[in-house]
């Protein structure tokens, strides 16, 4: 009866995985609630429970996912409380509660780099925020014996506001020009209900956190940035050779439209003095030419001799 029960847990699991696989693949790894689901299977399959307590292991992923570096330490919920513990840049203090667990805990570390931390701006609005480190992501499951073997299930690292989570971004973050410029980054973190919700620095870089998530470090870009774009000398080149010659050619159609208007003022001018001259001297058509005529005028005849008529 046991053997079949751990069958049907490893089938279960399987089909999980194959089922999780399958959406990533469908919908190209563009949730982050999906992206970490896929690093938990891989880390189960990687996962040595011989690993003594408390130590930190680097966790090998796929090719598919170059650029994320994750890390993993189990710990017994016990001394977690009582001691606190450090995983790369997470601190955690003592009294920190882990709700809820049994016996064991699996903690991950996360460093999604700055290609998968792109992801977070499709799943965030961070319109006018700009992130200068990478995403880093503090996520803990249950880690009993069996966890090779199965799924483990999402637990929450839950501490007090006095004794925080403490993320030291000083040896991640990836853009320096903002702390030069004097412009101090502000601390990001992403929740489970899709809202970003930020505060100050602590100190140089470090932020706290009082739950599990994801963090980062952003900047409040300028209102209105321009974005310049770099042009290529023979873009360049094209541009200008073509803007030369449309310049040519409308300066062409210019010359050409006042030589036209020119010669037509001369003809109207050439036309009005023949029209004036034809008016005072009138031209007639003699054949095919034209000559100047001059208006007939008749001699009133006169008698010379006044007329006598013969006596009859």
């Amino acid at each position: 009866m046991g053997s079949f029960f751990s069958l049907t847990l490893i089938i279960l699991s399987w089909v999980s995985l194959l089922s999780t696989e399958a959406e990533a693949e469908a919908e190209g790894i563009r949730s982050a609630r999906l992206l970490d689901l896929l690093i938990r299977d891989n880390i189960v399959k990687s996962f040595d429970k011989h690993l003594k307590t408390g130590t930190v292991q680097t966790v090998n992923l796929p090719a598919n996912f170059s650029g994320i570096k994750v890390e993993t330490a189990r710990f017994r919920c016990g001394s977690l409380h009582r001691y606190g513990a450090q995983v790369k840049e997470f601190y955690l203090g003592k009294g920190v509660n882990v709700q809820p667990c049994a016996e064991r805990v699996m903690v991950v570390r996360q460093n999604l780099g700055s290609n998968w931390s792109s992801i977070y701006y499709a799943n965030y609005n961070l319109s006018g925020y700009q992130l200068v480190s990478p995403v880093l992501g503090l996520l803990a499951y249950n880690a009993g014996t069996d966890v090779s073997s199965g799924t483990p299930f999402e637990v929450g690292i839950l501490t007090r506001e006095n004794n925080p989570i403490k993320i030291n971004f000083s040896n991640v973050i990836t853009n320096t020009t903002s702390s030069r410029r004097g412009i101090r980054p502000l601390c990001a973190s992403f929740g489970g209900d899709g809202k970003v919700r930020l505060k100050n620095q602590v100190s140089h870089n470090v932020c706290v956190a009082t739950r599990h998530g994801h963090f980062g470090l952003l900047i409040e870009l300028p209102p209105s940035m321009p974005v310049r774009k770099r042009i290529s000398r023979w873009k360049l080149a094209v541009g200008s050779s073509i803007g030369a010659a449309l310049g040519a050619f409308l300066l062409g159609l210019l010359l050409v439209s006042m030589l036209v208007k020119v010669k037509k003022k001369a003809r109207m001018e050439e036309l009005e003095r023949r029209a004036y001259e034809e008016e005072a001297l009138q031209v007639s058509m003699v054949g095919h030419f034209r000559a100047p005529t001059a208006s007939v005028t008749r001699t009133t005849p006169t008698i010379e001799h006044e007329y006598t008529p013969y006596p009859s």
